[in-house]
């Protein structure tokens, strides 16, 4: 394994090798038989949701912008990779050293461009070395070749217990990278508008049946994923923030409706229209004004 050479002095390098230490043993010790009872009873399956709500849990603190916030869902998150290392290791199977070793080699491997003779001087030029580089790897791999023989897909790796929008993701991009894609952005709004007009047409002959309208729903749904990622967009986080965003609109206008006097369930469609435009155009007013304070022009 080739030195890791972190930047910065002696004394902060020592920092960082002593608290990772310091969290390692104490996942250990909570796992020992006098330690937690609940941490003992713990299973890699059990921890499955917790994984995933960490995760979710950065991806907010990084949108709040408290660096503070940010730090802590972090080490939250990198307690549940101790937490599994932990479990691995109680079984014989790995460490958290074999963990940080393999994805250590995978980087210098991944990165010729760095750490060897190959040139890349554009974002595409790394990540189109980093697919034929990942192809390279699977072909290497004897599990990879007896899948292959037997008539595995290259779509197989993908998690079928993935949320449906990052299965979606992941499945078209990895059909993307054996040139299976749009052209352009073009053809997406094309079928885009397609799904739209089938959908319209389910419901305007009558043929309600709610498995012919969910599949049309998820056609429509899929080619959404197809066009965030054709973008570069990861769809998760674009719907997330789409939500924030209603949840945020939506609460403006209940506590405008609240302050006149009114209360929602109350409201005509017409007046519900208004409020909601009221609340769009003052978001709209204040994300133009936090540009311009970012940029130094004066309101």
């Amino acid at each position: 394994m080739p030195r890791l050479d972190l930047k910065g002095d002696a004394r902060a390098r020592k920092r960082i090798g002593k608290a990772f230490e310091a969290l390692v043993a104490l996942q250990a010790r909570l796992r020992a038989a006098n330690g937690c009872p609940w941490d003992r009873e713990q299973t890699h399956d059990s921890l499955r949701t917790y994984l995933v709500e960490e995760t979710y849990e950065v991806l907010d603190a990084l949108d709040s912008g408290d660096a503070h916030k940010f730090a802590d869902e972090l080490g939250d998150l990198l307690l549940q990779i101790v937490f599994h290392a932990q479990l691995a290791a109680e079984g014989g199977k790995f460490d958290i050293a074999d963990v940080i070793e393999q994805i250590y080699r995978k980087m210098v491997r991944r990165h010729p461009h760095v750490f060897g003779e190959v040139r890349a001087e554009t974002s595409a030029q790394v990540l189109k070395n980093w697919e034929q580089l990942k192809s390279e790897e699977r072909a290497k791999n004897k599990d990879a070749q007896a899948l292959a023989a037997a008539g595995a897909s290259i779509l197989d790796p993908v998690p079928r217990s993935l949320p449906a929008l990052l299965e979606a993701h992941q499945l078209t991009r990895r059909a993307a990278n054996v040139g299976f894609d749009w052209y352009d952005v073009n053809g997406i709004f094309d079928k885009l508008a397609e799904e739209t007009e089938e959908l319209k047409q389910s419901l305007a002959s009558g043929d309600g049946r709610p498995e012919r309208l969910e599949e049309e729903v998820g056609d429509l749904l899929f080619v959404g994923v197809n066009l965030a990622r054709f973008l570069g967009l990861d769809p998760e986080i674009a719907l997330k923030k789409a939500n924030r965003k209603f949840a945020r609109r939506f609460r403006e206008m209940e506590r405008l409706a609240a302050a006149r006097g009114r209360a929602l369930n109350g409201l005509s469609a017409a007046e519900f229209d208004a409020l909601w435009n009221e609340v769009k155009g003052a978001d709209a007013e204040n994300a133009a004004g936090k540009r311009r304070a970012a940029s130094g022009e004066r309101s």
